[in-house]
């Protein structure tokens, strides 16, 4: 190959030099060149503020309006399910023989209670259904469980048929055991897979955001940095080229981009933190607080099973007791050693809310105590449970003495002093200690949405300003040059 002669590297030699004149060696080139690395960056940290802004936007539009909502929905589902078959065993305990003697006051607020709780599963199904599109395996599991549901209420409608007639009580009995098969066997599960899978989505949903904001914050803290530094060493050339301390407009753009920087990447940290503090601190305690409100209705929908079918009474018991576990789990407890080791495990709570001897939802709560007066209303909750469960051993009492008519209207009276009364009591404390939870997720999404909203415009503007406020300090001294 034959090199290139004297002329032509003198040719390249003359480029060469030509282009660091333009770009670099002289005064001009150098300012224009500095200036220019000030709007490419300026400009790249604003594209990235604004794209992160928007996507955080986006995250907590999905958590409020989607992840969320459709994972107590399913929870909702689980627990209206438990209620209506509670609520349709009450009716059977409470209707006596085609009305004779039956048990007015009861009665009227099981009818009442089972009739809301259908309303509530069809709005579930409802919202589960649309929350379920695109997801084949949640669309199944939705159309299985609306399918399942139209034929238990077609086992529980004949069953109340069936005890309206006189001597029917036998009857509604089969027909109840068949839709409470298909209860425990289809619906039950179904719910339990939705809220585990809801839940599931929303915590990779969560994970995904928050490290697309820990990578964001970084790029836009290193962006920052080489912004400030370019101002900076802009600065210092101006100083030295012209003999002037400081230039008004780069030290201007220099102090709007160091407050763009704090904006934008307090925007990105506030939001991290407003996501986790809605998921994990808040959402967490929700959830394992619906699961045990729903617990809570299917355990005391096995007491008035328990009741209503003789036949079936130890299945019952042992079903009554492993709901009390998944609530407030006591290693080798049984239904006759359950009451005494739960007060002995709680007292060495409240003497140490460090030794907890017991597993279940009561502890995931008492683990991410979070908020103010949380803990009490926990607390609260708990030694509210402790009183319906003596009174479960009291009802059991009563009937293993023959007392069976006191028995049912101990478990199902209203009046103060009774087990519905106390059952109230502990769904209320248990309620009060949720809406703390649920009060500071809605919190944490306002202030989430409330970072972006309010410091990305700011963040953006005065990027914009630090650009403009650039050009007008170099402007003069480019003129210099013409």
């Amino acid at each position: 190959m034959q090199r290139p002669g004297p002329g032509l590297r003198r040719q390249a030699g003359a480029a060469r030099a030509a282009l660091r004149r333009r770009f670099w060696a002289t005064v001009p080139a150098r300012l224009r060149l500095l200036r220019a690395a000030t709007v490419l960056l300026a400009t790249a940290l604003a594209v990235l503020l604004t794209v992160a802004g928007l996507a955080a936007h986006g995250t907590w539009d999905s958590v409020a309006e989607r992840d969320a909502p459709r994972t107590t929905s399913a929870a909702d589902l689980d627990l209206a399910l438990n209620d209506m078959d509670a609520q349709a065993a009450n009716i059977l305990l409470s209707s006596g023989d085609a009305g004779k003697g039956r048990l007015r006051t009861p009665y009227t607020k099981a009818v009442g209670f089972y009739g809301d709780a259908r309303r509530e599963i069809g709005h579930d199904l409802r919202t589960l259904a649309v929350a379920a599109q695109g997801d084949r395996s949640d669309e199944k599991t939705v159309e299985h469980l609306t399918d399942d549901f139209a034929e238990y209420q077609e086992l529980i409608g004949r069953a109340l048929e069936n005890d309206g007639h006189k001597g029917g009580k036998a009857a509604a009995l089969a027909d109840y055991r068949r839709a409470t098969d298909l209860l425990r066997n289809e619906l039950l599960p179904a719910a339990t897979t939705l809220v585990t899978s809801n839940d599931a989505a929303f915590e990779a949903e969560y994970s995904s955001a928050r490290s697309t904001l820990d990578a964001q914050l970084c790029t836009a803290l290193a962006l920052g940095v080489l912004l400030l530094a370019v101002l900076g060493v802009l600065q210092w050339y101006l100083a030295r080229s012209f003999r002037r301390i400081l230039n008004p407009g780069v030290l201007a753009a220099t102090v709007c981009t160091l407050l763009a920087v704090i904006l934008g990447t307090q925007m990105l940290s506030a939001s991290s933190g407003h996501l986790r503090v809605a998921r994990h601190d808040a959402f967490d305690s929700v959830v394992a607080l619906s699961r045990a409100r729903a617990i809570a209705y299917d355990a005391n929908a096995d007491e008035s099973r328990y009741l209503l079918d003789p036949q079936y009474r130890e299945h019952y018991e042992e079903s009554f007791l492993a709901k009390s576990q998944q609530l407030y789990g006591i290693n080798g407890a049984t239904i006759d050693t359950y009451d005494d080791q739960l007060a002995i495990t709680w007292r060495a709570y409240e003497r140490d809310h460090h030794d907890l001897r017991f597993t279940g939802e009561f502890r995931r709560e008492l683990d991410n105590i979070t908020f103010p007066g949380e803990r009490e209303a926990a607390e609260k909750t708990v030694r509210a449970y402790a009183v319906y469960e003596r009174d479960d051993r009291k009802a059991r009492a009563l009937l293993a003495a023959g007392k069976e008519r006191e028995a049912v209207e101990f478990c199902m009276d209203w009046k103060p002093g009774t087990s519905n009364a106390h059952f109230g009591a502990w769904m209320a404390a248990l309620d009060q200690v949720t809406g703390i939870n649920r009060a500071h997720f809605d919190a944490s999404v306002r202030e989430g949405r409330a970072a972006v909203s309010g410091l990305l415009p700011w963040a953006g503007g005065l990027l914009l300003a630090a650009v403009v406020l650039t050009g007008l300090g170099l402007r003069p001294r480019l003129a210099e040059y013409r």
